[in-house]
């Protein structure tokens, strides 16, 4: 049965974008994209919502606006193929390899872990993250942490009342100080 994982970067006081909406402070070294591309490879389908979605549309036309370097276009060569199912009160349609969700989140995942085929179900962006959370749904927590604090804004972690036990799996640190956590949710 397929995974689901929730990765995102993070700031060291655990936010996801700052009190402005900003996300400047993630912008990736050379390794830590590169193991951004790594990580994708893994990803059998991704699960965003209307942000998250609309951020990453840059993809999708990215080669066309500017020359890209190679490790952005490895990214775009991953990522704009990929299977994507966007959760959205306010879109209409979405483009590329993307499908507006036709069911609940709950109902998707179910779905989605039945079908065959590799690779996980990553989930990206911290409100739909939270509904999977809340629902139990989610089998690994993946936190780029990067040191700097924000002091507010959309935070990684979704706040609801239930505690999730949590093991830890994997570390790495890069030499600009990023940190990678992977934890498993002990069941």
């Amino acid at each position: 049965m397929r995974s689901v994982t929730y990765s995102m970067n993070v700031s060291l006081d655990g936010y996801i974008v700052d009190p402005d909406g900003g996300i400047d402070w993630t912008v990736p070294d050379d390794n830590v994209f590169r193991f951004w591309i790594d990580e994708i490879r893994d990803v059998g389908v991704h699960l965003l919502g209307r942000r998250l979605y609309e951020t990453m549309l840059y993809w999708e036309t990215a080669d066309q606006e500017r020359a890209l370097d190679d490790a952005e276009r490895e990214w775009a060569a991953l990522w704009n193929p990929l299977p994507k199912v966007v959760f959205s009160t306010s879109l209409s349609s979405v483009r590329g390899n993307a499908r507006l969700a036709s069911g609940g989140l709950a109902e998707e995942i179910g779905r989605l872990r039945a079908e065959p085929g590799p690779g996980d179900i990553a989930i990206g962006g911290a409100t739909l993250a939270a509904e999977a959370a809340a629902a139990g749904l989610i089998d690994e927590y993946r936190t780029v942490v990067y040191p700097v604090l924000v002091g507010g804004g959309i935070p990684f972690f979704p706040h609801h009342e239930r505690r999730v036990d949590l093991e830890l799996v994997e570390t790495r640190t890069f030499d600009s100080g990023v940190v990678y956590l992977r934890h498993r949710v002990r069941r």
